[in-house]
């Protein structure tokens, strides 16, 4: 995957870097930054919440990060209890993925999709039957089964129907109440950082998934339905409802990343294009 530009040989820096602001931004409403130079790692602030990642740090104008400076982030993340990740932009910082390979990290590719300010959203198809989409107030009834809907679909990965349905849904919300997620999500709803909206079917969320506006930019992230929901386009459903809201916002700029070709194919059927590629490092899963 590559970055479209204009005359397809160059990256589109305008919202390259447009997005490397967005990427600075966001973590901060809920994290603390920690110097590393060419590197910022982002910590959450206490016990509870959703844990970060390190990044190249925003306007670093001095030398690439090296394997060492990636092995000192690497030791403050595991002081810290804190997931030993990287995210960047492939297109944005090109040299980085030597550098996390050499200190021992696997890196994955994830094709990053936008809906820029020129870019009109395609029509999509009304959910089938009785579901509805909207988005949730914090005090919405469904907000519970909302924010746990992802946990059980990204459990079941990819797109085909699985057997996962109300009985995981059901465990995974009383987990998700039980560890404050629902609590927190309510709170980002109150203060604007976050949108929610879900598609129901008899009072039951079937799909749901959130952006995050900063200014006049907002990715979409954790949109996941039930498995056992699949192949009725209620994520393409939830999806255009969160681009309907920001846009409603002025919020011009929605972006996501797709775990796959075969999911940004989908995201493509609603006007999104691929303009970069999205890097996560972590460390390699334990051999069998």
């Amino acid at each position: 995957m590559h970055a479209v530009t204009s005359d397809d040989h160059a990256p589109a820096r305008p919202l390259l870097d447009e997005i490397e602001r967005y990427y600075d931004a966001v973590p901060r409403s809920a994290a603390r930054a920690e110097d590393f130079g060419p590197l910022t790692l982002f910590l959450r602030e206490g016990d509870t919440g959703w844990h970060y990642y390190a990044r190249p740090t925003l306007r670093h104008d001095g030398p690439a990060a090296t394997a060492e400076d990636v092995r000192r982030v690497l030791e403050r993340q595991r002081e810290a209890g804190a997931p030993e990740a990287f995210e960047w932009v492939a297109e944005q910082n090109p040299e980085l993925r030597a550098a996390v390979e050499a200190a021992g990290l696997t890196v994955h590719e994830h094709p990053l999709l936008v809906l820029g300010p020129q870019d009109e959203p395609l029509p999509t198809p009304a959910p089938p039957g009785t579901t509805e989409v909207r988005v949730l107030a914090p005090d919405a009834p469904e907000l519970a089964e909302a924010v746990a809907v992802p946990h059980v679909a990204f459990g079941a990965p990819g797109t085909a129907i699985g057997a996962a349905g109300a009985a995981e849904l059901a465990r995974a919300e009383a987990q998700s109440t039980a560890e404050g997620a629902v609590a927190r999500v309510a709170q980002r709803i109150t203060d604007g950082t976050t949108v929610l909206a879900a598609a129901l079917d008899g009072g039951t969320v079937l799909c749901s998934g959130q952006y995050n506006p900063v200014g006049a930019v907002g990715e979409v992230v954790g949109v996941g339905t039930l498995p056992s929901a699949r192949r009725r386009g209620l994520g393409l459903a939830v999806t255009a409802a969160l681009v309907a809201h920001a846009r409603a916002g002025g919020v011009w700029t929605v972006f996501l990343s797709a775990a796959d070709e075969d999911v940004a194919r989908i995201y493509r059927r609603i006007g999104f294009r691929p303009f970069a590629t999205a890097l996560i490092a972590e460390p390699a899963p334990p051999a069998a």
